[in-house]
This record gives structure tokens, sequence and C-alpha cells, in this order.
């Protein structure tokens, strides 16, 4: 069965959009086979794997207002075992359209559900918002990555998140759990950011990913070709440290299942 994950902070620029698409070309660098489903208006997942939303046709859009299938939007994303649900800027509108319906929290969960177990993972790149689709998005979810940019105010700014996870397990999604909490744009040359690194791991203690990803020019270069970092330099930092974490959520899983099983 596959495990959708959120990837989701309502705080921009934090690499949210960069850990989606690369977390998910690593994973299927793996051999797993894994869907990106792009639900953010800036569709940086879309073009940062290499698709130009305007030729697409049909985006998650059409799967949440018109009622279009999810199978019939997935698209080949550039790697054997990637696939992707494209967005483009009308998703705006999806978030307008989600607000006039009953049960709106549900829409992504109903759409995503006959495709679920064709994948290994689904990761859901939210908006950086925490609007109708973003909740949608995490009740949908069975869990969430949360990336958080080392920087002073990080951990302030992860409240607001959690607080919302909180109501979605309350109301609508009660298994979803946190998959863990990622440090990104780290630079070890910086007494703040290790601090923040073992400010989260005070805070989260295991829900933090022992892997960091590092600030590095590849990471910003590559969307600009379309390619994610492990196809575009795959010796880079960058790509080393996504390799890294897919490996670390494979293991996740791993330990997941055996601990159900002993159960």
């Amino acid at each position: 069965m596959g495990r959708i994950i959120a990837i989701a902070n309502q705080k921009g620029g934090v690499g949210k959009t960069t850990t989606a698409f690369n977390l998910a070309a690593c994973l299927a660098q793996e051999g797993k086979k894994v869907l990106v489903v792009d639900v953010d208006p800036q569709a940086n997942a879309t073009s940062g794997l290499g698709i130009d939303p305007s030729t697409v046709e049909a985006t998650i859009f059409e799967c949440i207002v018109d009622g279009y299938p999810a199978e019939g939007a997935i698209i080949p994303a550039g790697m054997e075992g990637l696939d992707l649900i494209p967005s483009r800027i009308d998703v705006v509108g999806a978030e307008i359209e989600l607000m006039k319906r009953q049960r709106r929290e549900f829409a992504l969960a109903q759409i995503l559900a006959p495709i679920k177990d064709n994948y290994d993972y689904l990761l859901i790149d939210c908006s950086p918002s925490l609007g109708a689709v973003t909740v949608a998005a995490l009740t949908a979810a069975d869990s969430v990555i949360i990336p958080v940019q080392a920087e002073y105010f990080a951990i302030e700014g992860v409240a607001q998140l959690l607080n919302t996870i909180r109501i979605v397990k309350s109301r609508t999604r009660p298994d979803l759990e946190i998959e863990g909490f990622l440090l990104t744009m780290y630079d070890a040359r910086l007494r703040l950011a290790n601090q923040i690194y073992e400010e989260l791991k005070g805070h989260f203690g295991d829900m933090v990913f022992s892997t960091v990803i590092p600030r590095n020019i590849k990471l910003s270069e590559s969307p600009s070709h379309g390619l994610p970092v492990i196809l575009y330099d795959p010796d880079s930092r960058g790509a080393i440290a996504y390799i890294q974490l897919a490996r670390e959520l494979i293991a996740r899983g791993r330990r997941r299942k055996n601990q159900k099983t002993e159960k």
C-alpha cells in the first residue's frame, strides 16, 4: 500500500518544493515507485521536474474542480519510477471552489484513493499557506514532512502548522503522523545552524531527521534545467543529502512495519 506524505510549511522559502521533487527523484533512484502531487499554484515542483505547466492537458485543478480522474492527469517525470500530477496557477481557484463544498477536507483523499496502491510513495507538495487545499492534503496524507530552515525564527514558524495538524487529527484524519522535521539550508560553519538543529532535537527528539540538507548551489541551479539534483549533478552535496534522506525515510518505513508486526 502506498504511503501518502504531505510536505508542508506555511512559511515560504524553507525548501519545501526543493524537498518534494528531489526526495521523490531519490526515492525513485532507490527503486521505489513514486508520484509527486503538485498542489502549489506556483507549480515549482512541476517545472522543477522539467514539465511546462502550460503544456499539460490536465492538472490537480481539473481533478479537484471538475472531478477529472487522477489516473488521467498523471504524466511521466523523466525518471523510471517517477510520475507527476502537475499544477498550474488555476489551483488558486480550487481554494475558492473547495470553500463552497461540504466535506471539502476529503477532496484530495477521494482523488488519490484509486491510485494510492500503484505507488510506494505519493508526495504532496503543498502551497506555503494553510488554506483549504493544504488542509485537504493533510487529510489525505498518512504523514507530514516539515522542512525547517536553519534560521532564528524557524521553530516559532512551525507552531501554526503544528496547530493545524492537531486540528486535522481531531476532526478528519486521526491517524495523521509527523514523518519528521527536516532541517534545510544548513551551513555547518554557522553556530546558529547547529543551535537550531539542537533546539529541534530538544523539542522533537527522534522526529527530527538525522539527514540535514545543506546550502548548495547545485540545488538552486537544477530547477532551472528542469532536473532534480540527482540527475543534474549526482556528486553534489545536495544530491548526496537527498539520497541519504530517501534512505532514511525508507528505513523509517521498515521500522514502522516491524513494530506493527511485533504488536
